[in-house]
């Protein structure tokens, strides 16, 4: 099978289960695992590089206002690729190339190979859709056990944090403007011990006003603005952390740990919960989390 996946979190579930090699294509931010970086790039940003945050929200905006896609598919890399599968999505204009788009670029190609949507949308979601790849891929022991092992990981942490206080938890998917959380992050905080106090799970994030932010009145600030590292979501998060004096205010890698839905939310959670239950969880891995 020859495969082209156009997530970065569906790339990173295929190597997991040891589809790696039927990988042929990818775009340009698949970058786990590293030889994922070795594989033909299909598809691109029309975002310019070196934008602010304020700057990428009015570019995306203004772009979906016009109706324009905020990524380019390249059709000449997927006709030479001769893809059997090509895995893609219906969930978020701004974070991958539609499935739309997919349907009609194969059209063009007269290419006929077959297109797997994966929108989950909740974590039980994103697990299901480890095991929906298993299955299409052929390796459906190693999805399974993959699974098992990450259910394993979140029912831990669960028990540790049982007869804690629960924190209240705001998180914020971006910084400028603000966005509250949506789809599993909420989820997220409840599974770390926590109360999320804005965003709603299953569903998308949405702006909010800093007076509505700082009405929640947190114990707890989390700044994970989509699609930046944890150095890059710090700097973010600095202005945040003057709005929020008397608040504990984190930067977490939001690129690794929480945007993307694939088997590395559960280090989000584990994260999550050595932020607010210090005393009841191991710390997380060095590189995920920075207080401000």
């Amino acid at each position: 099978m020859r495969i082209v996946s156009l997530l970065p979190s569906t790339t990173e579930i295929l190597f997991g289960i040891g589809a790696g090699d039927d990988v042929v294509g990818v775009t340009f931010e698949c970058d786990h695992p590293q030889e994922a970086r070795s594989r033909r790039i299909v598809s691109t940003s029309a975002m310019p590089e070196g934008l602010s945050p304020r700057q990428i929200d009015d570019f995306v905006a203004a772009a979906l206002r016009r109706g324009e896609d905020l990524y380019r598919l390249e059709a000449d890399a997927l006709a030479d690729l001769d893809a059997d599968l090509v895995v893609t999505q219906d969930l978020c204009a701004v974070c991958a190339v539609d499935v739309s788009v997919v349907d009609d670029a194969l059209a063009h190609l007269g290419c006929r190979a077959d297109v797997l949507t994966i929108d989950p949308h909740t974590l039980d979601e994103v697990l299901e859709s480890v095991l929906v790849l298993g299955r299409r891929t052929g390796h459906e022991d190693a999805a399974q056990a993959q699974v098992t092992e990450l259910r394993t990981r979140i029912e831990a942490v669960e028990k540790a944090v049982a007869d804690r206080g629960r924190p209240r938890v705001l998180v914020l998917e971006w910084t400028d403007p603000p966005f509250a959380p949506g789809h599993w992050i909420p989820e997220m905080v409840e599974r770390a011990g926590g109360e999320p106090v804005m965003g709603v799970a299953g569903e998308k994030s949405f702006r909010v006003t800093w007076e509505d932010a700082l009405a929640t009145e947190p114990d707890v600030v989390v700044c994970a603005p989509c699609g930046f590292a944890l150095d890059d979501a710090v700097e973010l998060a600095r202005p945040v952390a003057e709005r929020f004096a008397d608040v504990p205010v984190w930067a977490v890698d939001a690129n690794a740990s929480f945007a993307r839905p694939g088997p590395r939310l559960v280090d989000g959670i584990e994260s999550l919960a050595a932020i607010l239950h210090p005393d009841a969880v191991p710390a997380a891995r060095e590189g995920s989390a920075r207080r401000l």
